[in-house]
């Protein structure tokens, strides 16, 4: 099935602008892996702005792996876009991994690569592995056993320390000594197999302590100054959720702080790009697309985002926003979308009831929704998509009806608009449970059971 596997590389290989081809001599061979399909992992600015950023550094190639579906490309092995090169002939393979979901698929393209999947079990001629991505700065912990090391941090202040001048003479040591070189000299490398977990006489989790001289403490590293490293696009393709479209991260972050989000805690402070460097960024995308996505945990918040919004180019450009709050609203922003033909935008209650918006910290009142329903219909936005939670801390069934509630009074609004622009669109309703992350406020509540949460969503 091999050939199969080649023939859909090839194509993907071809619809795309911007791939990133090196020698390899002389270079440290690095395949870095999304464990989820080209689709996917091809829609995840991380992923790319990591590919971007480790093929920038002259010593090292760095060449794109993803997980094949079985039905189109074959079961085989698990070859490279750039050079068609099986994943286990590099130096290193590194994980970009944004979604506890896609914990199981960092095993099966292990195991499709012919690699031992336990760390204990993989020698020197075996590649290194490395994983990254925000779902360890949360917790490494369930792949653990499967990873040689963890870089915990942002890429950019990361990577370059990582892979510095003395990686090629580390990974011809065995093993331990290179991962121990690693672990004590680059900030924010964790290798698992060099710390224990302890326990108090009750069972319940004490520490995690080093057994050999390494950092007691692994602390996250970040980027204090974005305007130092854009974010954007390395490639283009139409094989994506963002069809051709150059996205660029705006701010990191988010100062609202809802306490069920990761977002708000994990990439603390807040930092938002400049201007300036946020209008060469687009000037570059305008130059190989007509269309632009601007990403952000919360992109109305950026201080000059109307600045950025009110930009001018020689051609027509759409311009679409990963996020937006429903009181920041401005007649910039609304103006853009409408220039943009948006089809749909999205509003994120949360939750039904304002006490329980209160709770989680939202920020937003149930006047704020209401608005803001109202003007995206009234400004030619025909579609609306709302996301609700079930299962959050102190809910009672009053605030599982209050969603309900809410939703009817967002389709009165709805209607009302869009029968003054003579056009009915669709609202959609998403509804999903919370899940406590870890370094939120909420990280110690329990998860509602399956019963519960099967009865709130009926």
């Amino acid at each position: 099935m091999a050939w199969k596997t080649d023939k859909f590389h090839k194509r993907f290989a071809e619809s795309e602008i911007g791939t990133i081809r090196k020698p390899w001599k002389g270079r440290i061979k690095v395949a870095l892996v999304y464990p989820n399909t080209y689709h996917v992992g091809m829609s995840n600015l991380g992923f790319q702005t990591v590919y971007d950023l480790l093929n920038k550094i002259d010593h090292v190639v760095c060449e794109r792996g993803f997980l094949p579906t079985d039905k189109r490309q074959g079961s085989g092995r698990i070859i490279t876009i750039e050079s068609g090169s099986p994943i286990s002939a590099f130096d290193v393979i590194a994980f970009s991994v944004s979604f506890e979901n896609d914990f199981p698929n960092l095993l099966t393209i292990l195991e499709k690569a012919g690699l031992p999947l336990r760390s204990s079990n993989r020698e020197s001629p075996h590649p290194l592995i490395i994983a990254g991505g925000v779902t360890f700065f949360l917790n490494p912990e369930p792949v653990a056993p499967f990873v040689d090391c963890f870089l915990i941090g942002e890429a950019e202040a990361i990577l370059p320390r990582f892979f510095d001048t003395d990686l090629p003479d580390l990974l011809n040591q065995d093993r331990t000594s290179c991962l121990k070189t690693l672990a004590q000299n680059v900030p924010g490398t964790y290798v698992p197999e060099f710390y224990n977990a302890t326990y108090h006489s009750d069972g319940t989790f004490r520490a995690v302590e080093p057994v050999l001289d390494v950092p007691v403490k692994i602390e996250r590293r970040f980027l204090k100054d974005l305007s130092r490293a854009p974010t954007c696009s390395a490639v283009l393709t139409s094989d994506t959720t963002f069809d051709r479209t150059f996205l660029i991260e705006v701010s990191r972050g988010c100062p609202h702080g809802c306490r069920f989000c990761s977002t708000g805690f994990v990439y603390r402070p807040p930092r938002f790009r400049p201007l300036s460097l946020l209008e060469k960024c687009m000037q570059h995308g305008v130059s190989m697309t007509d269309q632009i996505g601007l990403v952000g945990a919360s992109v109305s918040d950026h201080p000059e985002i109307n600045k950025l919004c009110s930009q001018k180019f020689e051609k027509d450009i759409r311009i679409s926003f990963s996020s937006f709050r429903a009181d920041a609203l401005s007649p910039e922003l609304l103006s853009v979308l409408r220039q943009s033909k948006v089809k749909t935008a999205t509003i994120a209650p949360d939750a039904g009831s304002q006490r329980l918006r209160n709770i989680i910290n939202k920020g937003i009142t149930e006047q704020d929704i209401l608005n803001a329903a109202e003007t995206l219909v009234a400004e030619g936005i025909p579609n609306l998509k709302l996301y609700f939670m079930v299962g959050l801390p102190l809910e009672t069934m009053d605030d599982v009806e209050a969603i309900v509630t809410l939703c009817k009074q967002i389709k009165h609004k709805f209607l009302k608009s869009s029968r003054a622009r003579k056009r009915i669109g669709e609202i959609t309703v998403s509804l999903s449970s919370f899940v406590p992350k870890p370094f939120t406020p909420f990280q110690w509540v329990a998860m509602d059971d399956i019963g519960s949460l099967k009865s709130k969503i009926k």
